[in-house]
Order: structure tokens, then C-alpha cells, then sequence
């Protein structure tokens, strides 16, 4: 195993975390910046597949424009969820 494949098995690690994390949280703004990291981690990867063009289009639009998009919707709307609906994990839904 050369270190290419060990990079990329800690990038989907991460990017896996970020994902889970991304859908945890309570508060809005940490969720997009979670989404947001998911998709830089993807760029990454798609770089390591020697995809420049699909990991610049993925960094661009995937994280920034994306990101941008939630960044203002959240702020026209309430940043934080409700506590009345407080529901367990999705672990615990299983």
C-alpha cells in the first residue's frame, strides 16, 4: 500500500466524520460549514484520482456555492432548531 492510498483512506475517514457531524448538529450554521467540509474533502480525493477539472468544479461549486446558498438562507431565517422537538441520535432511532 503506497502512501497515495493511505492519504486517501484518512481523507474518507474524515470526510465521513464531517458528514455525520454535519447532520448531528444543532446549530445551522455548523451543519453547512460540516457540509461544506464533506465537499472539500471530496475535491480532495477527485484530485488524488488525477481529476483536476471535477476537483476544482466540486471546490467551487460543491463548498463555496453551496455554502454560500445555506449561509444566506440561515441568515433570513432562525440559526438554531427548537428544543421542543428534541428527538435522540440517529443511533438511538435504530
Amino acid at each position: 500500500m503506497n502512501c497515495i492510498t493511505c492519504i486517501s483512506y484518512i481523507v474518507i475517514g474524515i470526510m465521513v466524520l464531517s458528514a455525520i457531524l454535519a447532520v448531528e448538529w444543532r446549530d445551522l450554521l455548523a451543519a453547512v460549514v460540516g457540509m461544506a467540509a464533506v465537499s472539500l474533502f471530496a475535491s480532495l480525493l477527485f484530485f488524488f484520482l488525477q481529476a483536476p477539472d471535477v476537483a476544482m468544479t466540486e471546490a467551487a461549486i460543491g463548498a463555496a456555492l453551496s455554502g454560500a446558498v445555506f449561509i444566506f438562507a440561515i441568515k433570513r431565517t432562525r440559526r438554531f432548531e427548537t428544543e421542543e422537538e428534541e428527538k435522540p441520535g440517529w443511533w438511538m432511532r435504530w
